[in-house]
């Protein structure tokens, strides 16, 4: 079944028959959250793509990332409906590479500047725009009230939240190995999804099959 935070929230507590009210009303929120954080630290799932253009200033080499940018997948420039990939380097290259900051033109290389900026060689000129696939961390189920693992990894995030949660009580070792070794199964499954199946399209890189 597909959870919502509701239900998922009951499903721990009676799995656990434990309704002590700091346990219930703080500390499942907890567990739920680090589960999500460790399964999106675990796999990359198409759930945990997204895709926002870029402000490209006239004469600024920098360009502020999205407030749940994580990780970079991909960057392009739009120039007058035409779109340039810009391959990815360290910082030190660019600024090789580029000394100047008054070269302008259509950047052909980016880097990490810091946690919220990326920085651009050569410096954009004007009439551009960047579009920026990046791994992002999606709304916990906690406060969106849903998820997508919630809806399609349901026993991954489950018997991940049992295994955070029955730590937290200090339960009996072997069903907390337990907890562990289905979560570990569950996301495996979820890792041949995130990290196989997604990936790719038929077209390109022809179907699948399973040995029969």
């Amino acid at each position: 079944m597909a959870w919502t935070y509701t239900t998922l929230k009951t499903a721990i507590e009676s799995y656990l028959q434990n309704s002590e009210t700091h346990f219930v009303d703080t500390y499942i929120d907890v567990a739920i959250k680090q589960t999500e954080d460790r399964i999106s630290k675990s796999v990359i799932l198409p759930a945990n793509r997204n895709y926002q253009p870029l402000i490209l200033t006239n004469g600024s080499t920098t360009a502020n990332l999205p407030s749940d940018f994580l990780a970079p997948f991909e960057l392009r420039i739009s120039n007058s409906g035409e779109f340039t990939h810009v391959d990815y380097s360290d910082v030190s290259f660019l600024r090789s590479a580029y000394p100047n900051p008054l070269m302008v033109g259509v950047p052909r290389w980016y880097s990490m500047f810091d946690a919220t900026t990326i920085i651009l060689a050569p410096t954009p000129t004007t009439g551009l725009t960047g579009w920026l696939n990046y791994f992002y961390k999606p709304e916990s189920i906690v406060t969106a009230g849903t998820s997508w693992l919630g809806s399609n990894a349901e026993n991954c995030l489950l018997y991940g939240c049992l295994a955070e949660a029955y730590t937290f009580l200090k339960g009996d070792s072997d069903l907390m190995k337990l907890y562990e070794e289905k979560y570990q199964v569950a996301l495996g499954d979820l890792k041949k999804l995130g990290e196989s199946m997604d990936m790719g399209d038929a077209y390109r890189m022809s179907e699948r099959r399973v040995p029969a």
